[in-house]
């Protein structure tokens, strides 16, 4: 298994056809530099496709999910949004499956309205 300390998750589109060294690049843009066991992820302009980039320490690794149906719960990018988020392991389970990640405390607790 790949060990991932942290996850980020990117806010800007980026095209689907960027490989590991174009996605490394971008990493380096937007983060400052690949932090060893980090996870970087990116997301289309329609969100429907998403991209891992991991550094092990030793190299790069990527991987690509997408959703047959309906749109990946994603940061719009704007200008007062920030550039990236740290994301919980928790955030990331549910961000991969399509679920509304940003809303995962107010969803852990049932109240009466």
């Amino acid at each position: 298994m790949i060990r991932i300390d942290a996850m980020w998750l990117a806010a800007d589109p980026i095209d689907m056809r960027a490989g590991a060294d174009r996605l490394l690049a971008r990493v380096v843009q937007v983060f400052g530099a690949a932090q060893a066991h980090h996870g970087y992820l990116f997301a289309n302009a329609r969100g429907t496709r998403i991209k891992l980039l991991v550094h092990d320490g030793f190299g790069v690794w990527c991987a690509a999910r997408r959703l047959n149906a309906g749109r990946f719960a994603w940061v719009p990018a704007t200008t007062t949004s920030p550039i990236s988020l740290s994301l919980t392991n928790a955030q990331f389970d549910a961000l991969v499956l399509g679920l509304p990640w940003e809303r995962l405390p107010e969803l852990s607790t049932i109240t009466r309205a």
